[in-house]
């Protein structure tokens, strides 16, 4: 589904995950951070628990979060998990009191470090074009996010000389609110001084981006494909303006819009 009648944009918002990068598993990168948590209790004097109950206790807290995702595409404001949350109440609630109050001291450390391991990051495919049309036409670009920890986010634009081709970047952990609360594209606008309705959403979920998109008044509410677009835990009664295969069909239909 493809809207021609679509108002050009004076902002364009996207989501990190599934629209500027995809994330694919690391290879036994659970083993190794079970390693590495275990290396820092035995630092500490305490011997429990070992790495195969880290292991699968790390695993288990992420399946935890990722249902607990899910239901909060239902609130209207949905908070974020915090890092202590995750570790304190997904992760280590039956450990022992020591390696309770470590990992929940550590809680930001950790969820970074887990992050990093986790997931290769590979950009899509014509990120740098769409850039390129939007930097061409004056139209600032943002990142609009949910995330366990959007530091890791930030580092790989950085590292990978992307970092200053975005206006503003807004992470959930950072803010405190998760999509599908309006607030988060509000603050985006906020940051770039442009309406809300002057902006475009871009994201890869229906049940957190489009109807983020919808609550906030945004200007378009766009899906690009990706892993899970079309199997949302949820279906919200919101539809999307386009949906679009891939990057390249996103500046096509965002220079279609500039041009008039």
């Amino acid at each position: 589904m493809i809207d021609d009648g679509l108002v050009a944009p004076r902002a364009l918002l996207l989501d990190f995950g599934g629209v500027v990068v995809t994330g694919t598993r690391r290879p036994g990168w659970d083993a190794e951070f079970a390693a590495e948590i275990r290396t820092r209790f035995a630092l500490a004097g305490f011997d429990a628990p070992d790495e195969e109950r880290i292991r699968r206790d790390v695993g288990y807290g992420r399946d935890a979060e990722k249902r607990w995702k899910n239901a909060m595409s239902r609130p209207r404001e949905p908070k974020e998990l915090t890092h202590r949350q995750f570790w304190a109440d997904f992760v280590a609630a039956d450990w022992p009191l020591p390696a309770l109050a470590l990992v929940t001291a550590e809680a930001t450390e950790l969820c970074r470090r887990m992050a990093e391991l986790a997931r290769e990051l590979t950009f899509r495919p014509g990120l740098a074009a769409l850039l390129d049309v939007a930097d061409a036409h004056r139209v600032p670009v943002g990142i609009v996010s949910n995330a366990l920890c959007g530091a890791v986010h930030r580092d790989h634009l950085r590292v990978n000389g992307m970092g200053a081709r975005f206006a503003v970047q807004v992470y959930s952990d950072e803010i405190g609110i998760r999509k599908p609360h309006p607030g988060m594209i509000e603050a985006a606008a906020a940051a770039l001084d442009v309406p809300v309705a002057a902006t475009w959403y871009v994201g890869d979920n229906v049940d957190r981006d489009v109807l983020c998109a919808r609550r906030a008044g945004a200007g378009a509410a766009i899906l690009v494909e990706d892993e899970g677009t079309h199997n949302p835990p949820f279906q919200p009664y919101v539809e999307a303006d386009a949906l679009l295969p891939d990057l390249d069909a996103l500046r096509a239909l965002l220079l279609k819009a500039l041009q008039g």
